[in-house]
């Protein structure tokens, strides 16, 4: 697997196309704006791009993937259906942002323990709700990397102060559904820097082991 980091839109989201170096078709992981970009993006790699893929219901994250679908004939695949509110208010949040965005349906609703393929690659659907319900991450096992969205970021993690954000429910998503993955595991945030899960662990100022054994 090959992976391209591509930041769209005012907000610097992570859009990330990967592909499948053995059958050469790819994927788009939250395309949330600047489709011009993305599809430049797509040319100079000279993949084939098959689908879509949505962590969660966020503008930036999904807010332009219904219209890049409907232009190229593609499939969209997740997030978790608890993201569902976001995703039909997306026009009136691109308006109240100044973005261009329209809500859409997925066509394929993503549960935890489910799998999305890639031409021969398969990523594993992990749920991690608390920055949204319905947030999910892609996890390329062979490869040792991670989509995660807004879970995670290199030294912090995602707000929880939005409509039916959780806090414990991410802090429990992180340690027990992400950490168990491994330290070795690469992840690429929704904005910002990769790291690595076990770097997190011992410098991330929400949690790292010593941050949470000290509650």
């Amino acid at each position: 697997m090959k992976a391209v980091i591509i930041p769209v839109t005012p907000l610097q989201q992570n859009c990330t196309l990967l592909w499948c170096t053995k059958t050469n078709k790819a994927a788009l992981s939250d395309p949330g704006g600047d489709l011009s970009r993305l599809k430049a993006a797509v040319a100079e790699h000279g993949v084939d791009l098959e689908k879509i893929i949505i962590t969660h219901g966020h503008l930036d994250h999904c807010g332009q993937a219904g219209m890049l679908a409907e232009e190229l004939g593609l499939p969209i695949e997740g997030p978790h259906k608890d993201d569902l509110f976001w995703i039909e208010q997306l026009d009136g949040d691109g308006a109240r942002y100044g973005m261009e965005a329209k809500s859409f349906e997925p066509d394929r609703w993503l549960n935890d323990g489910d799998q999305v393929t890639v031409g021969d690659l398969v990523l594993d659907v992990i749920h991690c709700p608390g920055h949204t319900p319905g947030h999910v991450i892609f996890y390329h096992q062979p490869s040792r990397l991670a989509v995660v969205g807004d879970v995670i970021f290199q030294g912090s993690i995602g707000r929880t102060d939005f409509p039916r954000g959780n806090h414990q429910d991410l802090i429990d998503a992180i340690t027990q559904k992400l950490w168990p993955l491994g330290d070795d595991v690469t992840f690429i945030p929704g904005h910002g820097p990769t790291s690595q899960f076990g770097y997190e662990r011992k410098t991330n100022a929400f949690v790292a082991d010593d941050v949470l054994a000290a509650r």
